[in-house]
């Protein structure tokens, strides 16, 4: 088949090429393109759907991307997280650092850059500066009800997302406009309410579908889209083929939002939030020092060669150890992923021992 004049004509851009058939869907266009380019936007979190959103995102010329997250990756994260592989846990390689590097052999056109961190009510502000969108890749309702605040307090859009076994939930928020996410869900549900990827599991391609909703609104928004907008919340189980497209408005024009209504941000103030998570899945809790803590490896691996199990590794990014029946990761900021344990007082007692207090 012919290309058309349209195609030879976004084929001769070096700027444009490469998204020449995204352009010739109307909707987009040259226009829509060329504001995608100029859309800076803040990933947090890059498991299962901050990889996949990431991937979308890249290819799709959105011009800077900042990626933040404060993991590294494992064994099983690769049945899902479709940014990584067998080299980048032999590399020892946290997730962000491993997303930038793929990014950026993906489209070198785009500026990425990663942040290994932990995100909370400290930090979120300058991890979002500049960001004309913030894009929900966690997995936890403390860190997405952080984002939302934000989002609400600097009147600024994000997207969330979440799924666990076959089901996916997603919903553009415009503060002011459309519920946020406390019109909707006002508290964290309890942990015995909350499944998670241990117990319940998750399936790839469940991910898939609630990180392309999530990737095609946050496009949507970029570039200007707001009458093509979906206002719903996506509701779904692959499993079964059930999807519904709830109509939540009610929660923001009837509700009272102690966001949008009231105006009070208590996570961004941090009167919410812990110092140590337990992380879903993994028999794991992260423990965060206060702020402005750094860590010298050389230093720490020293102290522990006389209580780990073998040689402690460490790179510029991170160290791991292998100390009894726990495993710590300690990160460049001072915090430290301790497996073997979801209680967060043990963990805290682990981190006081062998790293510090």
């Amino acid at each position: 088949m012919p290309i058309s004049k349209a195609a030879q004509k976004i084929d001769q851009d070096p700027q444009l090429a490469r998204y020449s058939r995204q352009m010739l869907f109307e909707p987009i266009g040259e226009d829509g393109q060329r504001k995608l380019l100029d859309s800076r936007v803040t990933l947090i979190g890059c498991g299962a759907l901050g990889t996949v959103l990431a991937n979308t995102l890249a290819r799709a010329g959105v011009g800077f991307l900042r990626v933040v997250d404060r993991d590294f990756i494992e064994l099983n994260n690769l049945q899902r997280q479709v940014l990584f592989n067998e080299d980048d846990i032999a590399a020892n390689l946290p997730k962000a650092e491993a997303a930038r590097r793929k990014l950026q052999r993906i489209n070198s056109t785009i500026e990425i850059e990663a942040v290994v961190t932990d995100v909370n009510h400290r930090n979120i502000e300058q991890l979002a500066d500049g960001a004309h969108l913030l894009l929900d890749g966690t997995d936890n309702f403390e860190t997405r009800f952080l984002i939302n605040d934000l989002a609400v307090k600097s009147k600024r859009p994000w997207v969330y997302g979440a799924c666990i076994g076959a089901t996916g939930l997603s919903m553009p928020i415009l503060p002011n406009d459309t519920p946020c996410l406390r019109c909707i869900f006002e508290q964290a549900p309890p942990p015995e309410m909350n499944p998670t990827c241990d117990t319940a599991g998750v399936l790839g391609p469940v991910v898939n579908m609630v990180a392309s909703h999530q990737a095609l609104e946050a496009m949507k928004i970029l570039m200007g889209k707001f009458d093509a907008l979906n206002r719903r919340l996506l509701n779904f189980d692959a499993w079964s083929g059930r999807v519904s497209m709830l109509n939540v408005q009610k929660g923001y024009d009837q509700g009272e939002c102690p966001g949008c209504k009231a105006r009070s941000f208590e996570y961004l103030e941090g009167r919410f939030g812990s110092s140590a998570t337990t992380l879903c899945g993994r028999n794991a809790v992260q423990v965060t020092p206060p702020p402005g803590a750094k860590i010298d490896f050389p230093t720490i691996a020293d102290k522990l060669r006389a209580v780990a199990h073998a040689e402690p590794k460490f790179n510029a990014f991170m160290l791991k150890a292998q100390i009894n029946t726990h495993e710590l990761t300690v990160f460049a900021d001072g915090r430290a992923i301790i497996k073997g344990t979801n209680k967060p007082d043990e963990a805290r007692t682990i981190y006081s021992k062998y790293i510090g207090s």
